[in-house]
């Protein structure tokens, strides 16, 4: 198995990215990734109750096929609480781009990020996707990997190859996400491309084994947005003999474990104005849940962040977000270490004695550059 600190986009993908006016800044701010067949696709959401108009869209789409074969983003712009007039937009920029590859409008996902609440500049990118579609290219995913960033510093990429018998498979993923971060889905959007001739069945299971493990398991700010969207498009390119749950399914989950888990990672060491990236382990855990549920417990205290942004062995706020997490822990149970506080990378190791689960959760500490950032954006 080959990592890359790169997006190589697998057999059969094209992307592009381009500007057509949605940020004041004049940057890339309309992506597209297209395969030229369809392809099974896998999708999680964000569970806020307040969903943007393309989340709505996507699981309209995909209770009639889950095969898709584009993925249009714009960033600027999160087309969130807009109403039925957000609903038509999204509708219509996958219909407009379907127009010009010439599929149906079921087969394009559609995914937004940036200001909620202001309705999409429709026009703008219905005029921009005659030369998005145009410059596709296998080497587009450069330009399209930055089109989709709001508040990042750099684009987050990761391709993951390996071989089924002869054939070589190829995982590709792409993610933005600084602020806003927090299960259940995390606030972010992630794209992961793959050539594996794979089951649908297989391809939703490892899925959800991965993103419980990675983008499930971070935390920036606590705050959940409404945006939150992982795609998974399998086209089958690779020609290798087909993955199914009994069949070469550990070996494809576990290469999507490490494009998952590496993406999430970079999404908290961007974490908006932060300093610190912090690992918090809880073992002795009854299951992987309480775990979990403890770790983020930790993590999601702005107490415990803010000395950890001040490197103040203060342990005490540990263990008051501990006892908080509702899990039945006894006192003498509790065993807490932690890492060298004037370092860049923290890890935080919480026992608390009442079984064999452990998780992993990540998180950054939070700075008054967090709050200027969010002060200002609009």
């Amino acid at each position: 198995m080959k990592i890359f600190k790169e997006a190589i986009l697998p057999l059969g993908f094209k992307a592009n990215g381009i500007a057509c006016g949605l940020k004041k800044s004049h940057k890339l701010d309309l992506a597209l990734f297209y395969t030229h067949k369809p392809a099974k696709t896998a999708c999680k959401f964000t569970v806020n109750k307040i969903c943007a108009a393309p989340v709505k869209i996507n699981k309209k789409y995909l209770k009639v096929d889950k095969i898709f074969q584009a993925i249009i983003v714009n960033s600027g712009n999160a087309n969130c609480f807009t109403g039925n007039p957000g609903i038509r937009d999204a509708e219509e920029t996958a219909r407009a781009l379907a127009g010009i590859l010439h599929i149906k409008k079921e087969r394009v996902l559609v995914s937004s990020t940036g200001v909620i609440g202001k309705r999409l500049p429709l026009l703008k990118i219905k005029k921009a996707i005659p030369e998005l579609a145009a410059g596709l290219s296998h080497q587009g995913v450069s330009k399209a990997k930055k089109a989709i960033l709001t508040t990042d510093t750099f684009a987050k990429e990761i391709t993951v190859k390996f071989k089924i018998g002869k054939e070589v498979v190829t995982l590709c993923g792409v993610a933005k996400g600084a602020g806003m971060i927090a299960p259940n889905m995390a606030t972010m959007l992630a794209f992961i491309l793959t050539d594996a001739n794979i089951t649908q069945g297989a391809l939703d299971k490892a899925l959800d084994i991965c993103v419980d493990n990675s983008f499930n398991c971070i935390s920036v700010d606590g705050c959940m947005s409404t945006n939150d969207t992982v795609a998974l498009l399998a086209n089958a390119d690779a020609g290798n003999k087909v993955i199914d749950t009994a069949k070469h399914f550990d070996l494809f989950a576990r290469a999507l474990g490490i494009v998952c888990l590496e993406l999430a990672k970079m999404i908290v060491k961007d974490a908006e104005g932060a300093t610190k990236f912090i690992r918090i382990q809880v073992s002795g855990a009854k299951d992987f849940c309480e775990a979990r549920t403890i770790a983020l417990a930790i993590a999601n205290s702005n107490l415990f962040k803010t000395a950890m942004y001040g490197e103040n062995p203060n342990f005490g706020r540990i263990a008051s977000a501990v006892g908080a997490s509702n899990v039945d822990i006894k006192e003498k149970d509790l065993k807490i270490k932690v890492s060298p506080l004037n370092k860049k990378e923290i890890d935080v190791c919480v026992s608390i004695n009442r079984g064999k689960a452990e998780a992993v959760v990540y998180t950054s500490d939070l700075t008054p550059e967090y709050i200027r950032i969010n002060a200002e954006y609009n």
